[in-house]
């Protein structure tokens, strides 16, 4: 009997003391990083317009436009376009204009303040090996800022003689969060999805 009530209750045991797990992807960018970049592409081509007169048919090169995440940059600078009045052609034959685009940013940067003592690595002899000292600081903050700047030209695609150029769009779209004493946070950790506007942190310093 007490044998059997000791398999009973080491089954019970297994049974309670059950869990699950469950396996996620590290992706190689995060959703803020990308959001990040993906609003300042937005803002890059707020107000884009080119020189040629509304409802001409424009055909988009892209063949220079080389970025990461450059299908995203490429749709809002089509969707920019067609807010303008401009009508988008699939193909160079029926277009009036040819906009070879290219990309000088598109990117994150970031930039961190410390008031106080940084994480560091310090040599420890002549073979160079390091040891890390932890961040001691009593206040410090962190900009997280994506940045996107786009150019271009037009031209005839029959003749090839130049329309114009497009100078510089840029956009920028950041985040600032702050920690003191390095437990204490806040301002914006996160790049929240469909947000337009971060605004910015209750204290800018």
């Amino acid at each position: 009997m007490t044998t059997a009530r000791l398999i009973v209750l080491l089954a019970a045991t297994a049974v309670l003391s059950g869990c699950a797990s469950v396996t996620e992807t590290n992706p190689a960018r995060t959703a803020t990083d990308m959001l990040l970049v993906n609003r300042a592409a937005d803002r890059a081509v707020e107000g884009l317009t080119l020189p040629i007169p509304q409802g001409a048919r424009v055909f988009i090169d892209e063949t220079y436009f080389q970025a990461e995440n450059a299908r995203y940059a490429l749709s809002a600078i089509r969707a920019a376009l067609s807010d303008a009045g401009y009508a988008i052609s699939r193909d160079r034959d029926s277009a009036d204009a040819i906009f070879e685009v290219r990309a000088g940013a598109l990117s994150l940067e970031q930039m961190r303040r410390v008031f106080g003592i940084p994480d560091m690595r310090v040599p420890i002899n002549e073979t160079l090996n390091v040891v890390s000292i932890p961040e001691l600081s009593i206040y410090s903050n962190r900009d997280r800022m994506g940045v996107a700047e786009f150019s271009g030209f037009l031209y005839d695609g029959r003749t090839g003689l130049p329309l114009g150029a497009v100078t510089p769009m840029i956009g920028q779209y950041k985040i600032r969060s702050h920690k003191a004493l390095m437990v204490v946070t806040w301002g914006q950790q996160l790049a929240q999805p469909g947000e337009r506007d971060p605004g910015s942190s209750w204290k800018e310093f």
